[in-house]
């Protein structure tokens, strides 16, 4: 074993009484947390504006600090954008994540300070590897190196002497030397603007290296691993690596993923799955026990407070907030984030499960905005996952994506939920596969099961399997490859499934 690899194991390990204490102390972690923010918060515009100098209690915060939405902030973040300092926090900003969402065309602009760098994403990033070498003492991550797909930065759009970019290209290009040492690529070829020239310098340079972690989104992840196959001529993965031990993954559901893999892409009991939830607005939750799959521990000492709103009042500006002390398990809530990047009351847009307390380990259940509720069904992301990785269980298939939303109903006939769904592995009986996923949503979502029923409300899903690479090909039409996109799997409209559909089928 190499003296890197037992030194960086050491140094992070320290860590972890820390994160135990956090565990068995999460109210007074998360006070000290709070009071930290608002004593930061009194020095900006909008600390003056909310009064946070009368400020005393969480109490007082949530009753004089209204729930925003990005739209909220935007006259705000748009201040900052244009080099105007203490507006939301009191340091100045150099650097801004540039996300897209999947719910709205409009880019997103979210402020990254040096405080949520060094105190959210890189002790996320550390934590992460620290809780992952407590799960297996005896890992050699560290003598290999840890390949990791970034997005690209840019000149600030609003002015200058900044630059905005995907989260993780904020990361890479802040991250120290040691750090740097360690990844691949190099940041040159992560940082390249043109995703498919970068794709290919990626596939030739990291082909060539011992790679033994990846951090990223399962979809991307496997675009660049069937890159390299191709040029190898490799039947997986593990062939090109074969030390290769750990996959960090995040940003989607990877339930539907993990038999692809399991199964084809890392064929082996070794290697390992841990789970991140990390978004431009802060590093939230990893996985500490690779045994509980999905599930992960809340991080409370990373500068960010934490609010979870009740669904039915998401949309209040003044909604029942609750905090960390009062959730209960298995009920979904919206994320409301206060954090040292300045965001206040902030509504991430997802939605998160409890599924322990005392450690407090979640699940991301959905969007808040990613659902399907045309007839009172109520089908959020979570009940999608779930019904399609049992289909695929009982038919042995693999997905690639998948995308859904309604068929209305017109001219006296039913509406249905209509599915876009691309395979890498196509189901061994498409119409078992269909049933499967209809049987496993009305039984798990009592809302879709009554408007099911007799087909009074809703028909049968209609599902529509398209060639592979169709999905790719499509968020390359929109202008959203890389990393930072996600494809948007509900939605409560015919946005997406109109437009794809006219790609594959030209309807």
């Amino acid at each position: 074993m190499t003296f890197l690899n037992t030194t960086l194991k050491w140094l992070l390990q320290r860590r972890l009484p820390r994160i135990e204490a956090m565990k068995q102390n999460p109210g007074m972690v998360q006070q000290k947390v709070f009071n930290q923010l608002i004593r930061a918060g009194r020095r900006t515009d909008w600390g003056k504006k909310h009064a946070y100098k009368s400020i005393q209690t969480i109490q007082d915060f949530q009753k004089q600090v209204p729930v925003s939405s990005y739209e909220d902030l935007f006259p705000y973040i748009e201040r900052v954008l244009k080099g105007e300092n203490k507006v939301l926090w009191p340091s100045p900003v150099r650097w801004f994540s540039k996300s897209s969402g999947t719910t709205n065309a409009r880019s997103k602009f979210i402020p990254v300070t040096t405080e949520s760098l060094d105190e959210s994403h890189f002790k996320g990033g550390k934590d992460m590897m620290a809780l992952y070498i407590a799960n297996n003492p005896d890992s050699r991550a560290f003598e290999g190196k840890g390949l990791s797909i970034g997005g690209s930065l840019h000149q600030n759009p609003y002015g200058t002497n900044s630059a905005a970019g995907d989260v993780s290209a904020v990361v890479m290009k802040n991250l120290p030397s040691w750090a740097q040492y360690i990844r691949t690529p190099s940041l040159q070829v992560a940082l390249m603007d043109e995703w498919e020239a970068k794709l290919e310098r990626m596939v030739e340079l990291t082909s060539q290296e011992n790679v033994t972690s990846m951090l990223g989104t399962p979809t991307w992840g496997m675009v660049l691993i069937d890159r390299i196959l191709a040029r190898t001529g490799k039947s997986n993965i593990l062939e090109v690596w074969p030390n290769f031990e750990v996959m960090m993954h995040g940003a989607v559901n990877f339930q539907p993923y993990r038999e692809l893999f399991q199964q084809h892409v890392f064929p082996s009991q070794s290697v390992r799955y841990q789970e991140v939830y990390n978004a431009s607005e802060g590093f939230f939750a990893i996985q500490d026990d690779l045994s509980r799959v999905g599930e992960m521990l809340l991080m409370l000492d990373y500068g960010i407070f934490y609010e979870f709103v009740p669904i039915q009042e998401a949309d209040q500006p003044f909604p029942k907030a609750l905090t960390i002390e009062e959730v209960e398990l298995d009920k979904n809530y919206a994320l409301v984030v206060s954090t040292n990047g300045g965001l206040w009351r902030y509504k991430v847009g997802d939605t998160v499960r409890f599924t322990s307390l005392y450690p407090h380990r979640l699940k991301v259940s959905g969007r808040t905005k990613h659902f399907i509720n045309a007839f009172g069904e109520e089908v959020i992301v979570e009940n999608a996952e779930t019904a399609i990785t049992k289909a695929c269980e009982a038919t042995g298939a693999v997905i690639t994506d998948y995308t859904a939303g309604p068929s209305y109903m017109s001219n006296g006939a039913n509406g249905c939920h209509e599915w876009v769904i691309e395979f890498s592995q196509e189901p061994s009986d498409q119409q078992r596969f269909n049933q499967i996923l209809d049987d496993t949503l009305r039984r798990i979502n009592s809302d879709y099961d009554a408007k099911r029923y007799n087909d009074m409300v809703l028909k049968r899903p209609r599902i529509h399997v398209v060639p592979p690479g169709t999905f790719y090909a499509w968020m390359k039409q929109r202008g959203k490859i890389g990393g930072q996109h996600k494809v948007p799997r509900l939605a409560n409209s015919r946005e997406y499934l109109d437009d794809i559909l006219r790609k594959v089928f030209e309807i």
